[in-house]
């Protein structure tokens, strides 16, 4: 492993902790509160979070081209704010 391929990994643990911790906290206030905007809160960064962890999955383990895991993941970032960007819309 290179010291490229190993900063990413760092970067994507980085990420899993950060979007995790976000999610779950997201999570925990959505169902002491019952706020539909916070359940949608969870869902975005769970997205988010995901996305990191699928596509540093499949560059470690199928070897996709660089600009194919871009794309992938930035779909799921893309996704993820857009539902992040409704949840601050959402009324009660």
């Amino acid at each position: 492993m290179n010291e490229i391929m190993a900063a990413i990994v760092a970067v994507k643990a980085l990420i899993l902790g950060l979007g995790g911790g976000i999610t779950y906290i997201a999570h925990r206030a959505y169902h002491r509160t019952g706020d539909p905007s916070l359940g949608l809160l969870r869902v975005g960064f769970g997205i988010v979070t995901f996305g990191a962890l699928f596509t540093g999955a499949i560059n470690m383990f199928y070897s996709v081209s660089l600009p194919l895991g871009v794309l992938v993941n930035s779909t799921f970032v893309a996704a993820g704010l857009a539902v992040i960007l409704y949840s601050l819309y959402v009324q009660d």
